[in-house]
């Protein structure tokens, strides 16, 4: 059975999740139609970077959030100067990690499908005096759909499974920055393996019908 404090992680992980996605969405598509379209010399750097997370241990990418946005690093001082909290240990600083360290399972899918773009349809658009917006929205995204449901089912439940970066930047707050995973390890640590038990098979099914669902999506394309 779940606890109260069980649910309130599950909320307060959907809820990352949610606005993880949204934001990464924002950043994601101009980016990845930049890295699909340009030739310039910067596009293997960046391609590299965006790419970084896959590779990089998250509690590397946490530790050094945790200096740049803390109150000696020159993000933090900056936010102070402004009279603003530092990010660390914070719902704000979990949403900031979660979008860098979930960047390439949103940006990689919607690049692909921007690829193999035909831009002979945007260039007709423009003959019809279609704006830039209109054709994103009627050309652009109806035939790039599965690349972008299969950025936001891999965006949403990578950042529902993380650990080591929201750990190291949100640390362990009730109803701040205790996430599911972080629950599931306190579970653990207080061999309270029932409990852990349930968040576990929890996370393991929801974990199966993500890959389940991205099959079923992309079978045959």
């Amino acid at each position: 059975m779940l606890s109260s404090e069980d649910w309130i992680a599950i909320a307060l992980t959907l809820k990352l999740a949610s606005l993880t996605t949204l934001v990464l969405l924002l950043i994601a598509t101009p980016l990845a139609w930049h890295l699909a379209h340009t030739e310039r010399w910067w596009k293997a750097p960046l391609n590299a970077l965006v790419a970084l997370p896959l590779v990089l241990p998250p509690t590397v990418l946490g530790f050094y959030l945790l200096v740049v946005l803390g109150p000696k690093g020159w993000v933090g001082q900056l936010m102070q100067q402004f009279g603003l909290n530092t990010l660390p240990f914070s719902f704000s600083g979990l949403l900031v990690a979660s979008v860098l360290y979930s960047l390439p399972f949103v940006v990689q899918p919607i690049q692909a499908v921007f690829s193999n773009f035909d831009k002979r349809l945007l260039e007709a658009a423009m003959t019809l005096r279609a704006s830039p917006l209109d054709a994103f929205f009627t050309i652009i995204l109806p035939l790039s759909k599965h690349g972008f449901l299969t950025a936001i089912v891999l965006g949403f439940a990578h950042t529902v499974g993380e650990f080591g970066v929201v750990l190291m930047i949100g640390g362990n707050i009730t109803g701040e920055t205790r996430v599911i995973s972080v629950q599931l390890y306190n579970h653990v640590e207080a061999m309270n393996y029932q409990a852990a038990h349930s968040l576990a098979a929890l996370l393991v099914l929801f974990s199966f019908s993500v890959l389940l669902g991205l099959y079923y999506l992309n079978r045959g394309k």
